[in-house]
């Protein structure tokens, strides 16, 4: 069985965005020689996310609209205006966490003659929630 472990890093100026990793993942799974395996692609920060869905701009905003109503950015404390406990702790970052958890943390993708093995419309994505600082992201291959 042959393996790559690699991490991008991410450097994102926004504090939200959705960001196209797919031309980099398919890179390393051409480096890596496997024709046949696995791919683990995972945010390693409790702030981010990876995801798999259309490459569509209307999409990405619907997910941002989506997610803020759900989780609306506040960087408060009380809970009776909107705020969050876990800012207590100095942060300002609690929906950030929230929206990672809807999100997911990563996906996992089949391998088949050396290609991402993804359905038509379907694109790896990684998803900023409390950026302006550099993160990274863990590409673990496995496979023949």
């Amino acid at each position: 069985m042959k393996t790559l472990t690699k991490e991008l890093w991410m450097d994102v100026p926004k504090r939200r965005a959705i960001i196209s990793i797919h031309n980099e993942v398919e890179q390393l799974v051409a480096e890596s020689g496997i024709t046949d395996g696995l791919i683990l692609v995972n945010a390693m920060h409790i702030t981010a996310s990876v995801f798999i869905n259309d490459n569509e701009s209307g999409l990405h905003q619907d997910y941002d609209r989506w997610l803020e109503e759900l989780v609306p950015f506040n960087p408060g404390t009380d809970p009776a205006s909107g705020g969050y406990l876990h800012n207590r702790t100095g942060e300002d970052n609690a929906d950030a966490h929230h929206k990672r958890q809807i999100m997911g943390r990563e996906v996992v993708v089949a391998i088949t003659k050396g290609k991402l093995h993804l359905g038509p419309w379907e694109h790896i994505f990684y998803y900023e929630f409390d950026g302006r600082r550099r993160k990274r992201i863990l590409v673990k291959i496995i496979g023949e």
